[in-house]
This record gives structure tokens, sequence and C-alpha cells, in this order.
């Protein structure tokens, strides 16, 4: 080979990395954004997702598109938003809750999923286990069960005398049913009976109220679950309504809606955490390889104004291990 040849063959080997990297420097990621809820229920959580991509260098309109589909409560349509995202071609899709991770799962096996929040995955059968998620899913889960027995034992530290707690679930979210069993076992264990009332959809949250009513129930937990969370307006107004104490699992049911009392994490710092597992499968990761976060903090957070309005009077005992009390 001439000096020229061999030169000319140098460059060659010099120009294909670099050309590799100017073009994933102009690439923009495409994300899709699935959930049971709507847009207006979850603008803190979806800006903390940003806000976590743009500290990682992502920036919309630049190297990032962001595609949402939101069922808006109908979880009857998440098949088909889960279809249409996968036509798209997206890089990663981010899900809101165990229902929607399921449906994407079935959808494709191919593109990475990426749980912003869900509930006992490996119980759901989301990952085969928390260290070592296997498959194209990983992502942050709660463990719904423990924060279900403590906001148990919470209301019934504040109300001494209960005995009947009203339990709102979705029995279409497959992690509800065994949340579900663990709290009738806290349940008995305080000596308590719990009141299984359902609402499959967003139209049906009303109805289990008057269920509730009908057997007047002297509290309420409210499981985790997107599509309630969805309603978290609706639900906190119709605990007001019936004067029904009320523990949810998220303290946005407090902060946003002045729902008496919550036990749980802080979701929207999981939304944050979530752009990271983003970041580390755009870079090559493989999701199965991504151990499954769970929050190191969970929050207690009670609202004096809705406790006096329900004639509660909360033990200093109680205020005192608060996290945040709202006035």
């Amino acid at each position: 080979m001439d000096r020229r040849a061999f030169l000319g063959s140098l460059t060659g080997l010099l120009a294909a990395p670099l050309a590799t990297e100017a073009q994933q420097a102009g690439k923009v990621w495409r994300i899709g954004v699935l959930s049971s809820g709507s847009s207006s229920a979850a603008v803190a959580r979806i800006d903390a997702f940003k806000q976590g991509l743009r500290d990682l260098g992502y920036v919309e309109s630049k190297n990032l598109a962001i595609e949402y589909r939101w069922a808006e409560g109908r979880e009857d349509r998440l098949s088909a938003l889960a279809a249409d995202l996968v036509r798209l071609r997206v890089d990663v899709i981010v899900t809101q809750g165990t229902l929607a991770t399921l449906v994407a799962r079935r959808t494709t096996t191919t593109i990475p999923i990426v749980f912003a929040v869900a509930a006992n995955p490996v119980g759901a059968g989301l990952v085969a286990s928390l260290a070592r998620p296997g498959g194209t899913v990983t992502g942050l889960a709660v463990m719904g069960s423990e924060m279900t027995a403590k906001g148990l034992e919470l209301l019934r530290e504040v109300i001494p005398g209960l005995t009947r707690i009203a339990v709102l679930w979705n029995p279409n979210n497959p992690s509800s049913g065994p949340e579900l069993r663990e709290a009738e076992m806290a349940a008995r264990a305080f000596g308590m009976q719990l009141q299984s009332v359902e609402a499959r959809d967003a139209h049906r949250v009303d109805m289990a109220f008057v269920a509730m009513a009908k057997q007047r129930a002297g509290a309420l937990i409210i499981l985790s679950d997107s599509m309630l969370f969805g309603q978290r307006t609706q639900i906190a107004n119709l605990a007001a309504k019936n004067r029904l104490p009320a523990i949810a699992w998220t303290p946005e049911f407090v902060e946003d809606e002045g729902l008496f009392m919550a036990y749980g994490p802080k979701v929207s710092e999981m939304y944050r955490r979530a752009a990271t597992y983003v970041d580390r499968i755009l870079k090559g990761a493989k999701p199965g390889d991504l151990p499954v976060e769970q929050p190191t903090k969970y929050e207690l957070v009670i609202n004096l104004k809705t406790a006096k309005t329900l004639g509660l009077t909360i033990p200093p005992s109680l205020l005192q291990r608060a996290d945040r009390v709202i006035e």
C-alpha cells in the first residue's frame, strides 16, 4: 500500500467514530409516557421527570421529544395507547402504575420500559426480583402492603374506638388484590373490620362512597393506584362531604386536595429519579440489569384544617412524628 492510500485508509478509520459521535450528538431521543390517569393530575410528577432529564443534559426540541398518552381514568384505552407509542418507535416507554406497565410489556417485547412508580412489582409479575429484574422492565417501586398496614395503624391512633374501615381499591390493578389481603390481615391484628369497596373506573368512585355510607364506615384507606390518584380531587371532596377521615399513600392527596392524612413516598421525587433510568438505558444499559429502586423515605403528612372540620383531635405524639403538618 502506498503512502497516499495508507493515509486515506487511516483518515477513514478516524472519521468513522467521529461521524458516529456526531450522529449520536444530533439524535433526538423519543420517550413515550403511558398513564391510566390524566395530564392535569400529574403536572408536578411530569415536571419533576422533565427536570431530572434536564439535569442529565436532555432538552426538549433539541435532543428530546416526549410523547404523552393519557387514559383519563379509562383503563380500557391503555392497550391502544401503548400500541400507538410502539408505532411511533419510541426509544423508551415510561409508565405510571402497575397496570400501565403490564399493558406496555404485553404490547412490546423490544422497547425498554421504566415504571416511574408501581406497587409490589415482583408480586405483580413485572420483574423477576428487585435486584435482578430481567427482561425489558425496571423502575421505581413502592411496597403498597407496608403503607396500607401503617395507614391502618395511624387511623386507629387518631380514632381509638375505630372498628370499621372502608378500603377503596381498583380491582383492575394487579397489585391491589395482594395489597387488600395484607390489609385484611393487619386489620384482624388490630381487631378491626375492613369493608372492601371497589372502583373499577373513574365513574364508579361516587357509587363507592354511597356504599361506604350505607355500611357506616368510620374511616377510609385508599390503596395505591394510578386511576384513583387521577381522581384524588373527587375522592377528597366526597370524603369531606361524608365526613370520613381518609388516609392515602402519597402526600399529594393532602397537599393538593386537603385529604386528612397520607403516609408514603413523595412520588414526584420518584419521577425525577426515573429520569436516571431513562438516561442509563439510552446510553446502552439493559433494563433487566438495573435494580428496582425503592424510596428511602416515607412521609407522614397531616392536614390539621381537615382534622378540625372532621372534629378530630390529633394526639400530640402523632403530630411530633409527622414530617409535615398542613394548617
